[in-house]
């Protein structure tokens, strides 16, 4: 649809062109004698008309090379075409004005006719290539946010992915990591008893038999209590029994 539309701003091109030297040529007299034109009076206007219509033309020749400016200036070009078609058609045929003879009158209700068809089509195509570019535009946000949100997505997932592979204490980054330590008991040392008691060690192991303030027979009747506790140990261990103490 755009290389159409190209190809009709080109003639739009070469139609301005065309129209914009015959009116650059108004004082020119015996040109427009042959061609059974009427002259634009004053000439200074013709001439005017005719620079205008020159950048026109070098307007819609550039629109066709530069695609961005393609769908604007068809769509004015149009106008301006088939505008001035509608007019050349009303004064030619409903005013009769200006008079030309039959071949002139032929030669420009054809212009006019031209100028029509050309205008309306380039505004009709100009239309339909924005509405398609409209769309395109469209698609391609939409593919854009697609693709964007389908990037958001992998990255939660492989996100996902990855906290559900750490491990049970990598449960958040950023806060410190506690593991549980074991526990160590101290051993306690057991040391056998090779040799029997003595009663030394008796009053050693227990000390209120020497606490002050006792007398010496309650010394001895206590130190002779924790022998006969020993000689009953030693007698359900196995062990020899010591000698008697008097």
């Amino acid at each position: 649809m755009k290389p159409l539309l190209r190809a009709v701003l080109i003639l739009d091109a070469l139609l301005l062109l065309a129209f914009g030297v015959l009116f650059l040529l108004t004082p020119w007299t015996s040109l427009y004698n042959a061609l059974l034109l009427v002259q634009t009076q004053p000439a200074l206007v013709g001439q005017g008309f005719g620079v205008a219509l020159i950048g026109l033309a070098w307007l819609a020749f550039h629109a066709s090379v530069d695609g961005a400016l393609t769908s604007t200036v068809a769509k004015v070009v149009g106008h301006v075409n088939w505008l001035t078609g509608v007019l050349m058609l009303i004064w030619l045929l409903g005013l009769h004005t200006p008079a030309l003879t039959g071949f002139g009158q032929i030669v420009a209700v054809l212009s006019g006719v031209v100028l029509l068809v050309i205008g309306l089509g380039g505004v009709r195509l100009s239309g339909a290539v924005r509405r398609r570019e409209r769309v395109r535009l469209a698609e391609a946000v939409a593919a854009e946010r697609a693709e964007k949100q389908a990037a958001k997505d992998a990255a939660k997932d492989a996100a996902n992915v990855a906290a559900s592979r750490r491990e049970p204490g990598h449960v958040t980054a950023g806060f410190p990591v506690y593991h549980a330590e074991p526990i160590v008991e101290p051993v306690v040392p057991v040391v056998p008893v090779s040799r029997p008691v003595s009663s030394a060690s008796v009053a050693s192991l227990h000390p209120e038999v020497d606490e002050p303030g006792l007398t010496a027979s309650e010394r001895a009747a206590r130190a002779e209590a924790a022998a006969a506790r020993d000689d009953a140990r030693d007698a359900a261990a196995g062990a020899p029994r010591p000698p008697l103490h008097g």
